[in-house]
């Protein structure tokens, strides 16, 4: 039987409600999984590990390292596939830090849940089974990061969370469709900072001079439309992009690809900016936290993955 480690961080796969009404990751891996239904599990050797239990909203990037070692430490240990049980509001950034960052050679899928565990009609369980039967697939070792909620299968790069208008909650590349990802092992503790600035009607150079005070030595932009802003925007990321900050420019607006098709868009990356055509934000910001923290060309790096 392929031996499945089970990794759990905590999320909405794991909350129920207290006495305040209010949800919070309760459950334990092992409590996870027994309640998953047998014939749903298939014939597999179950390993559980409780690393945290919190909403993922509350981690930090030294927390995707301790997953990041978890996983590793799992593979060493002779793990036939791994499965990580995490809160969707960060899944996306989690997924894609893994993907990038990770060396393993077994299957690592990330699952969760978008009803809690003592829902009338939880999905979690179900969601968990599907996971585990696909990290024992050893043919979807190569695919990298997968994320498997909601019966679908998404690659780790582009996720980005919508909501119920998706079974899983999420939008995404199918797996077979990822690239080839990889900047090294690196540490999200010990990564430059890298902050999000908002563009908005009346924005001006404030927040992003605010954040490059701050210590941050990257800034992702969330631009207008197909990746716009206002003149004063545009000349802040002009100033700090020469004085050697990296800024990579996405959007506010789902689904939308930005480029240099307008004026604004077009003086940014004159400005020095680059264009972030297939990421939202959130990963954005992660795709320029691990480039940065390989030493690696952000204009090639962002050419070629973001």
């Amino acid at each position: 039987m392929p031996r499945i480690v089970v990794i759990a961080t905590g999320g909405t796969i794991a909350t129920t409600t207290g006495g305040d009404g209010v949800k919070r990751p309760a459950r334990s891996g092992a409590e996870l999984a027994a309640v998953v239904d047998p014939e749903l599990l298939g014939e597999v050797d179950l390993d559980t590990v409780d690393l945290m239990s919190v909403d993922s909203s509350a981690l930090l990037p030294a927390d995707w390292d301790r997953i990041a070692e978890a996983v590793t430490g799992a593979a060493g240990g002779r793990a036939d596939g791994i499965v990580v049980t995490h809160g969707t509001d960060s899944m996306e950034e989690t997924a894609l830090w893994l993907d990038l960052t990770l060396d393993v050679a077994v299957p690592v899928v990330l699952t969760g849940a978008q009803r809690s565990a003592d829902d009338p009609e939880p999905d979690g369980p179900a969601n968990l089974a599907d996971a585990i039967g696909l990290a024992a697939e050893p043919a979807v070792a190569d695919r990298g990061v997968l994320v498997c909620l909601g019966g679908e299968v998404l690659a780790a790069h582009g996720l980005h969370k919508v909501g119920p208008v998706a079974p899983s909650g999420f939008a995404g590349a199918p797996a077979a469709d990822r690239p080839r990802l990889s900047v090294g092992r690196v540490s999200a503790a010990a990564a430059p900072r890298v902050d999000i600035v908002a563009a908005y009607p009346g924005a001006d150079g404030a927040a992003l001079s605010g954040c490059v005070a701050a210590g941050a030595r990257g800034i992702v932009l969330e631009a207008m439309g197909s990746g716009n802003a206002g003149p004063d925007v545009v000349a802040a990321v002009a100033r700090h992009c020469a004085a050697g900050v990296s800024v990579a420019v996405s959007t506010r607006v789902p689904f939308c690809a930005v480029g240099t098709d307008y004026g604004p868009g077009s003086a940014l990356v004159d400005a020095g900016a680059v264009m972030a055509q297939r990421l939202r934000p959130p990963q954005a910001r992660v795709l320029l936290m691990a480039t940065l923290a390989a030493g690696r060309d952000v204009p090639a790096t962002f050419a070629r993955w973001g």
